[in-house]
């Protein structure tokens, strides 16, 4: 299913469950499509009482991009990182968290709970922060703040990172494996992570989004004041394996929160693992079940 939204933003999105149950809007991360959140899963949370929404971010999967629009990223990472003038970007983490609103609009949902992973959770701290009306609750998993002193990836994950991805189906499949340095230690596995990438090339294979995603993600700042003046229902998501997002930037986000809750869980690295679901599902729906 496709929405169009104020933003200009031509939106891909599915949905599970009943559209008469409390929304549960998901917002998955830098560069991964929406298929990054299992079906199964989205199953199980509608199971439980949801109507679940997935979708792709802007510049990514079968979502708008916005072909040919180039950013200086070096520039952009260089500000980024020392508090130097940012160069102007396409869009921000602000222009994402809009997208995300159109969407419930285009969907005739007033307010939402809301979970982003990564990149989502950067997004869904937006949402929260310029649009709490919309919010009923929100789940911030493995993200971090926007505040470059905390949730530092560590040197060998960034420049998987960064990496320009091959550009063969053959080529991009083999080389996924790379992906796993920021996975649960526990739970890694080789032929899954080379089956999504299949999956994923042939559903869109779209590298060019991703240095403007990054961008968005750099220009758009720090969060910490304005997190700390939430009054917004949060659970924090965050694994002691993460090595992207290290743990610091969820612990910095729970602090911040006013009423955050925080599940820290020991054999979750920069994924959801399967064997997982099950606690994250219950804190989950433990949160959406009592939110106002």
């Amino acid at each position: 299913m496709r929405a169009t939204v104020p933003t200009g933003m031509t939106l891909e999105y599915d949905t599970f469950g009943s559209p008469d149950d409390p929304a549960l809007l998901l917002v998955m991360g830098f560069t991964a499509q929406m298929i990054q959140w299992d079906e199964r899963f989205c199953g199980l949370l509608a199971d439980s009482g949801l109507f679940v929404i997935r979708f792709d971010n802007r510049d990514c999967g079968l979502s708008s991009g916005l072909d040919g629009v180039e950013v200086d990223t070096g520039a952009v990472m260089a500000a980024g990182f020392s508090g130097g003038e940012m160069p102007q970007v396409p869009y921000t983490l602000s222009d994402m968290a809009l997208d995300a609103i159109g969407l419930l609009d285009h969907l005739g949902i007033e307010r939402a709970h809301i979970m982003g992973a990564s990149m989502g959770g950067m997004i869904v701290q937006t949402m929260a922060i310029e649009h709490p009306a919309r919010v009923r609750s929100m789940v911030s998993v493995m993200s971090t703040t926007g505040d470059t002193s905390v949730g530092q990836a560590a040197p060998e994950v960034l420049g998987v990172l960064i990496s320009p991805p091959p550009t063969t189906r053959e080529e991009y499949i083999e080389s996924a494996p790379k992906w796993m340095v920021w996975q649960s230690k526990k739970y890694r596995d080789e032929a899954k992570v080379k089956e999504l990438a299949a999956i994923s090339f042939d559903r869109s294979f779209y590298p060019e989004g991703g240095p403007r995603q990054l961008a968005a993600i750099l220009a758009s700042g720090d969060r910490s004041a304005k997190l700390a003046e939430l009054d917004v229902p949060t659970l924090v998501i965050h694994g002691r394996d993460d090595t992207l997002i290290t743990p610091s930037g969820g612990l910095r986000t729970a602090e911040l929160i006013p009423g955050a809750h925080l599940l820290f869980l020991s054999d979750m690295g920069h994924d959801l693992p399967e064997p997982l679901w099950p606690q994250v599902i219950a804190a989950v729906t433990t949160l959406t079940s009592t939110a106002p």
